[in-house]
C-alpha cells in the first residue's frame, strides 16, 4: 500500500476551494450583474471637454433637487443604439438624462445624435477615459441613477431595454424621489 503524501493533497484542495468560489458566484441573486461600490456613494466629479454647442454638465448639476440618469455612451457602441429609444423615452417623461460620451471622436458622437435624436438635458466628452474610471465604469453603455442629493442609488452596466426600464431603472427611480 501506497501512503499518501501531504503534498499530493494540496492539488484537489486548491480545485476544491476554487470550485467553491466560482459556484458561489454563480447563485447570487442576479449573477449577471455587476457590482458596484459606488451605489449609496456621492457622484465621483465630473470634468468634461464640451461636445456640441451646450456646455457639458457639472459636478453641481448631479446634485440638484430631482431624480437624473447619467449614461456613459459612445458612437461606436452598437449596444448603445439598442437602449437609445428608451433613453429617448425617459428623457420625454421628465427625468433628465446627462451623457457622457466615452472615448469617441466628436463629430462620430453628433453623428449618432443627429441620426438618433439628442435625449441629453446636457453632455460632455471623456476622451481619456479618465472620469469612467473614478465612476468604476466597465464599459458602454452604463446607465447610473442619481438622487437629489447627488447620490448614486443604481448603477446598471449594459443597454437599458424597455425590461431592464421596468424591473431596474424605473424602481430606482421611484426609489430615488
Amino acid at each position: 500500500m501506497m501512503a499518501v503524501k501531504p503534498l499530493m493533497l494540496l492539488p484537489p484542495a486548491i480545485f476544491a476551494l476554487l470550485a467553491g468560489l466560482f459556484a458561489g458566484g454563480m447563485f447570487r441573486e442576479d449573477p449577471d450583474a455587476l457590482p458596484s461600490a459606488r451605489n449609496g456613494q456621492p457622484a465621483p466629479p465630473v470634468v468634461l471637454t464640451p461636445l456640441g454647442e451646450g456646455a457639458p454638465f457639472t459636478d453641481a448639476t448631479l446634485r440638484e433637487d430631482g431624480v437624473k440618469l447619467v449614461n456613459y455612451w459612445a458612437s461606436w457602441c452598437a449596444p448603445c443604439r439598442v437602449e437609445h429609444p428608451i433613453l429617448m423615452e425617459i428623457a420625454e417623461s421628465g427625468v433628465p438624462v446627462y451623457g457622457i460620451n466615452y472615448k469617441d471622436r466628436p463629430d462620430d458622437a453628433l453623428g449618432f445624435l443627429a441620426e438618433l435624436g439628442d435625449p441629453y438635458a446636457a453632455m460632455g466628452a471623456d476622451n481619456a477615459g479618465r472620469v469612467a474610471l473614478d465612476w468604476g465604469v466597465y464599459g458602454v453603455p452604463e446607465t447610473y441613477v442619481i438622487d437629489g442629493d447627488g447620490v448614486i442609488r443604481l448603477r446598471f452596466a449594459g443597454p437599458v431595454t424597455r425590461e431592464v426600464y421596468q424591473t431596474r431603472i424605473l424602481p430606482a427611480i421611484e426609489a430615488a424621489r
